[in-house]
């Protein structure tokens, strides 16, 4: 299948990704492959409020199925791609990728599915209003990377060793027979570079000769780049401002290993026009203080919930204090949402934190409050 190329490529292909070893059975690839191949219907869901890898996971291989489809002239095979947001919304930072017009809202997905397969889904309730379709799928593959996923599908793909759920994906699209064109390694690139830190986080060798094919595509890193990092409204600086100049810094937290946090408030955002996502970036900022192993930045929703994104610079298991508290995530990153007032919140984050063995990494605290699932 000829395809036009993505905005600042050159149109080329690429031969393999040479995605890293999976940890997945080749049994469970082939199983993956054979449902794929032989689907009438496929439906294809990412986490809410997706992120790069996310996002960029799924509309690669929807891309890369309807690559499959057009060729070989098969009929009534239908793909639906979708994540459960209300409103369904693409954030705007991620509205550059190629194959959003593969995209449905979730009322489109059928209410039990042939055949799903999510991205970079921690856990089904991550689905949001996507979640009881996946529970009632016939078949439900699931691709991931998180080391929390207790793996809920009938099919799991999971690799706690990928650097991002774009690895996994592009050995699907290998699998699966479909060459990697530009548009296809946007969305993978997008994924690799997101979940990587540009590279700065599972910086491999595995890593960089993946992105290395998908350059040889004719995809352009800086345009890229530019779109996920250095485009933001003007409003977006006066909210970071704000949200540094209130955060606080906890040498003694975190097993003494230092905690520096800040609170993202609705009306903060609302004042300037801006919407959830724009809080996204945060963490990033505050993460850099070298007084702290561990960074945390509370984000309040429309709807007053309040979603939490942690970071660790290696000491502290940032991963397992998340999962107790109904999120979760990698030991460096992770996440968790949750209703009640930001003192309550971080009380119970230093309780967690503050566990020697839980810092340690090598036991979880015990318990789970009354959460939900959160975004990293």
């Amino acid at each position: 299948m000829t395809t036009a190329a993505a905005p600042g490529t050159g149109g080329r292909r690429a031969a393999s990704t040479d995605p890293s070893r999976s940890a997945v059975r080749q049994e469970d690839w082939a199983r993956a492959v054979r449902a794929l191949t032989g689907a009438g219907e496929i439906c294809l869901a990412c986490h809410v409020r997706p992120d790069g890898d996310a996002l960029g996971s799924m509309l690669a291989v929807a891309q890369a199925l309807r690559a499959r489809a057009c060729p070989a002239g098969v009929a009534g095979v239908r793909i639906v791609a979708s994540f459960g947001d209300q409103p369904f919304e693409v954030p705007a930072v991620l509205r550059f990728l190629p194959g959003l017009d593969l995209l449905s809202p979730p009322e489109a997905v059928p209410d039990s599915p042939e055949l799903m397969i999510t991205f970079d889904v921690s856990s089904v309730d991550r689905l949001g209003s996507l979640a009881g379709r996946a529970r009632r799928a016939r078949e439900l593959i699931v691709l991931d990377h998180h080391a929390s996923n207790p793996g809920f599908g009938t099919v799991n793909l999971i690799d706690p060793a990928a650097a991002a759920t774009a690895v996994l994906a592009a050995k699907l699209i290998e699998l699966l027979d479909v060459e990697i064109t530009a548009e296809i390694a946007s969305g993978l690139y997008t994924g690799l570079v997101t979940d990587t830190g540009s590279f700065r986080f599972s910086a491999t060798p595995q890593v960089h000769r993946m992105a290395a094919r998908l350059l040889e595509t004719g995809i352009d890193p800086q345009a890229i780049a530019r779109e996920l990092w250095d485009s933001v409204p003007f409003g977006y600086l006066l909210v970071l401002s704000a949200a540094l100049g209130r955060a606080v810094l906890e040498p003694a937290e975190a097993a003494g290993h230092g905690l520096v946090w800040t609170a993202v408030a609705r009306d903060l955002r609302v004042a300037h026009g801006l919407p959830f996502e724009v809080a996204e970036p945060v963490i990033d900022e505050l993460r850099r203080s070298e007084e702290a192993d561990v960074a945390i930045v509370l984000k309040e929703a429309d709807d007053g919930q309040w979603h939490v994104s942690a970071r660790s610079k290696g000491q502290v298991d940032v991963g397992r204090v998340c999962v107790a508290l109904g999120g979760g995530g990698h030991s460096q990153a992770a996440g968790f949402s949750m209703r009640g007032s930001v003192t309550d919140i971080m009380a119970r984050l230093r309780e967690l934190l503050s566990s020697r063995r839980d810092a340690s990494g090598l036991a979880g605290p015990a318990g789970v409050l009354t959460a939900e699932s959160g975004a990293r």
